[in-house]
């Protein structure tokens, strides 16, 4: 079950990143619950914050993942962790952070409730 799991939250985290890719702001929305938290490197985020990143556009212009990981951490509930290496629309220099992503199984239908985001800094940038 854990792979199963890991593949579907995995393709909905992709979805996310879609998003921000498209600067489509109610594909992200509609992957976020009302009370989505966010941990950032500059503070906390809500929803509403996480989705008016992309109200004049895309915000990445390209991503890769890996190292996905996950951890079941509740019957409805499961953490993807995995690192993104990103770059951000207008950029030259690629950006690499580690997330940790927690995803709940609302009324059938699995959303991103919260996500906490370690920028890498060092070796371990592209």
């Amino acid at each position: 079950m854990a792979d199963t799991l890991r593949d579907t939250l995995y393709a909905l985290e992709i979805q996310v990143w879609d998003a921000l890719v498209s600067g489509d702001g109610n594909a992200d929305g509609a992957l976020l619950t009302e009370d989505f938290l966010g941990v950032y490197p500059d503070g906390f985020a809500g929803k509403d914050a996480h989705v008016q990143q992309l109200d004049h556009g895309a915000s990445v212009a390209d991503y890769r993942l890996s190292a996905v990981q996950i951890r079941q951490t509740g019957p409805n509930s499961a953490l993807l962790i995995y690192r993104a290496d990103y770059l951000r629309t207008g950029s030259a220099s690629w950006e690499a952070m580690l997330i940790s992503s927690l995803w709940e199984n609302r009324a059938n239908r699995w959303l991103n409730s919260f996500s906490q985001d370690t920028p890498l800094t060092g070796e371990g940038v592209p």
